[in-house]
């Protein structure tokens, strides 16, 4: 600031003082007002500049990294054995914390009541009754023709194309032959066994070559496979998966990867170890204390790989899906599907009614049921899309992107209808809204529930709401006339019925 003690005048005694002061104040803030006009001009012309440079520099700015996904499936696991489905006696903190940290699906559905053609429809996002795929199939690695379509593109065939590294560990159960190996099915790697089962212990996996597995049960005892080769393992099976689980994520955390991790646990043979038997000391059933045995060490496996995902970094922008691949066998393995009817092989929905979990911290809200029926079919969708992958036009999913529903911004139900259906038993079933249709057997007349009001399947009201009997019965004939006869034959051309085949396998 310009003083007037400063002035020369002013030290004199000037009585001119005032006048030159103030016209030398005057020039000042003339000057001052030159500078600031000056800079606006070079700043306003820098702008110009450099603008449309910032403006290309943010458009060249990496889109949001894809997410990693993993889907965990576990085999013949019973509704009611996690803790996030009400579950309180086979503690389950680690299966529960997908559904704490993301989103529970009430109503979460498979596309069948047994294991390989389960399997199919999620690994496709497609019905597998249009192309075939309707049995499990016999242990024929000689046979071509006994697995799933060669047509089909599988999750891993779409994900690989979009630079997506694929690995499978756990159990294939989609074909033995050769051409339907998970290698030649979109997996970069393969840890696991290519049927339907596997005894727990290594001791008791004593065939060095499958190809000498006569049948089913024999296919029980093979050695494990990595890749195209035959190898062992020292530790128990459900251990062995967990663990090549880990180190697929550490060797891949740094580009997007697809983990499908396959457990056959808790399908029998039951088998566990004492360090888990000794978890259930309460429980007297020995087959059930055997089967939560199960269940824990597949919950503890899913805690290290969900850990190592935290500690790397990746837990954040890692889509996760839990399910089992049908419901529980009670009489088979003990499993627990409370509230449910009946349990797997049904048409009930204790058949393909399951514990069904996804998290994306990212992307999804935590903690929240959504109660709208889902199915496995939208795995695959979700995936592809969060994914920036391509589909097959000429195969359409049959699944649906969940993240906008879960995400609040589509509140209508995904699916207008789901569908089941048991070719060899003649069974059917259709679920829309609120209302199930069920057709038990080719010779016994439709049944109709409200599974609102009764999810025990008790109340049979096909007397009583004809209109509604008849709407599911018209969404269930358009469906099937989509659909072909299976494709190739399954366990009963063994002689053996599925339980059959899995009591020989415990022998």
């Amino acid at each position: 600031m310009l003083r007037l003690s400063d002035s020369p005048c002013a030290a004199r005694g000037d009585n001119t003082a005032p006048h030159f002061a103030g016209a030398r104040a005057h020039r000042r803030l003339g000057h001052t007002r030159a500078l600031l006009m000056r800079d606006l001009f070079v700043g306003l012309v820098a702008a110009a500049v450099l603008l449309p440079a910032l403006r290309l520099r943010a458009a060249e700015q990496p889109a949001p990294a894809r997410p990693n996904v993993i889907v965990i499936l576990t085999d013949d696991q019973g509704y009611n054995d996690v803790g996030f489905n009400g579950g309180k006696e086979i503690p389950t903190p680690n299966l529960d914390s997908i559904a704490r940290n993301g989103v529970r699906f009430t109503n979460g559905y498979v596309t069948y009541a047994v294991c390989s053609p389960s399997r199919a429809g999620l690994i496709t996002g497609r019905y597998q009754q249009r192309f075939g795929h309707e049995r499990n199939p016999r242990w024929a690695p000689g046979n071509p023709a006994v697995g799933m379509s060669l047509d089909e593109r599988t999750l891993a065939d779409v994900l690989g194309a979009a630079g997506y590294h694929c690995g499978l560990i756990g159990k294939w159960h989609l074909g033995a032959h050769p051409n339907f190996h998970p290698l030649r099915r979109g997996f970069h790697e393969f840890f696991g066994m290519i049927g339907g089962g596997k005894r727990y212990f290594p001791a008791d996996l004593t065939i060095d070559d499958p190809r000498a597995a006569k049948n089913e049960g024999e296919s029980y005892r093979t050695k494990l496979t990595r890749g195209d080769q035959v190898i062992g393992t020292t530790k128990y099976l459900t251990d062995a998966f967990s663990d090549e689980a880990v180190a697929f994520v550490e060797r891949h955390r740094e580009r997007p990867f697809f983990l499908y991790l396959a457990y056959n646990a808790p399908h029998s043979p039951l088998q566990a170890p004492d360090e888990y038997l000794a978890r259930f000391p309460d429980i007297q059933n020995p087959k059930r204390r055997t089967y939560a045995a199960m269940v824990s060490a597949v919950d503890d496996g899913v805690g290290r790989l969900l850990a190592r995902l935290r500690e790397l970094g990746l837990e954040q922008n890692t889509l996760v899906f839990f399910l089992s691949d049908n419901g529980g066998p009670t009489n088979d393995n003990a499993s627990n599907n409370h509230p449910l009817r009946a349990g797997k092989s049904s048409p009930y929905e204790g058949g393909w009614r399951v514990p069904f979990a996804m998290q994306w911290p990212d992307r999804i809200p935590r903690g929240q049921d959504y109660n709208h029926p889902v199915s496995a079919l939208d795995i695959f969708a979700t995936a592809a899309h969060a994914a920036g992958a391509k589909t097959d036009p000429a195969r359409p999913l049959d699944g649906v992107n969940l993240l906008p529903y879960v995400n609040g911004q589509i509140t209508t139900p995904p699916h207008e209808a789901i569908y089941l259906r048991m070719y060899d038993r003649g069974a059917y079933a259709v679920r829309s809204g609120d209302w199930k249709l069920v057709i038990p057997a080719k010779d016994q007349p439709p049944q109709l529930y409200n599974l609102r009001a009764d999810i025990r399947e008790t109340r049979d009201l096909a007397q009583k709401e004809p209109e509604q009997l008849r709407r599911l019965e018209a969404l269930r004939t358009a469906w099937n006339a989509q659909l072909i006869p299976p494709a190739f034959p399954g366990l009963q051309s063994e002689g053996l019925a599925p339980g059959a085949a899995k009591q020989k396998a415990k022998q």
